[in-house]
């Protein structure tokens, strides 16, 4: 699997083995069992190749990454905007557990670290001062940025490797995604099958016991019909999901469908943001405050993180 995303083959020009693994990874990383759908890989193959390209775009289309160096702080408005000061922006650097574990594998000094950091943009309202004009306006809401819960993905020797990682990694996104509604479909499924269990049993007692074909169990008439169209429900609602003779078609469907449609469900958004060196948002830039862009990935299920490439020198550590 390390070699997927590896070729610089040009986006929709595949080798066919980087395919075949793409294949068997969706089908892993899923549901193994779709293996017994018959030409599961001819059915998959259409989808995951739109997802290959949509993810080589993803990454690619990354701006290039911040160089993190003694001084970088001072003279980039990026990195004053996502940390608080350049000792704050040190600390959770040095201390990322990713950077960490990456720094013992490798063999030797490397002279940048190239990873993604990836951030929480928060913001919080409060009442303050500001100024129109030559007039302070007391009570006016203010709107404050702020970037939590750093972390860095995929650190690397290179920022090529980094972008491959994040090539996988935005592939195996989608996977997930494709798996919490095949799982989400199986609980469902599931408790269908358990209430319908129950229904059943509960009319076959009233059949078994007689009731509602005697007149002295005249309401009970109305159990039995009450049952009897909760299990047409429960059947209807099986049916739409599926029978236990087709439902591993179900969920071959289920990864067809988020593959096919990637950018659905995992997209990059630009935000351009103005503030302050307090962290206000402003209208426009002006005095103390800076413009800055930023890349946003979303997800279908209403995630973001705000994220950017980095490339740490040796003197931050």
């Amino acid at each position: 699997m390390q070699s997927i995303f590896r070729s610089d083959t040009p986006v929709g020009n595949y080798p066919e083995s980087l395919v075949k693994a793409a294949i068997e990874r969706a089908v892993d990383g899923t549901d193994p069992w779709i293996r017994a759908v018959s030409g599961y890989r001819k059915k998959l193959r259409p989808a995951v190749i739109r997802a290959m390209d949509h993810v080589v775009a993803l990454a690619d289309g990354m701006a290039p990454a911040i160089v993190v160096k003694h001084g970088s702080y001072d003279n980039d408005p990026r990195l004053r905007t996502f940390f608080i000061s350049s000792a704050d922006m040190r600390k959770i650097l040095v201390n990322d557990r990713n950077l960490t574990d990456f720094r013992r594998e490798i063999a030797g000094p490397v002279p940048l670290i190239t990873a993604m950091l990836a951030m929480e943009q928060k913001e919080s309202v409060f009442i303050g001062a500001a100024l129109s004009g030559d007039i302070v306006l007391h009570d006016v809401p203010q709107i404050v940025v702020s970037f939590e819960t750093h972390r860095l993905f995929d650190p690397a020797a290179s920022e090529k490797e980094t972008r491959r990682l994040l090539k996988l990694r935005a592939y195996d996104h989608l996977l997930s995604l494709a798996l919490r509604r095949i799982a989400i479909m199986k609980t469902e499924r599931g408790k269908l099958e358990r209430y319908r269990i129950l229904l059943q049993s509960k009319l076959n007692l009233l059949q078994r016991g007689g009731w509602g074909f005697d007149e002295a169990f005249g309401d009970e008439r109305l159990d039995v019909a009450g049952v009897e169209k909760q299990l047409a429900q429960i059947e209807m609602q099986l049916l739409e999901i599926g029978g236990d003779d087709n439902m591993l078609e179900v969920y071959l469907g289920i990864v067809m469908d988020v593959l096919s449609r990637p950018e659905e469900h995992l997209w990059f958004s630009k935000e351009t943001l103005i503030v302050d060196r307090m962290g206000i948002k402003r209208s426009q830039a002006a005095g103390d405050s800076r413009e800055v862009t930023f890349d946003v990935i979303n997800n279908a299920e209403g995630r973001s993180l705000v994220v950017s490439l980095i490339a740490l020198s040796a003197d931050v550590f």
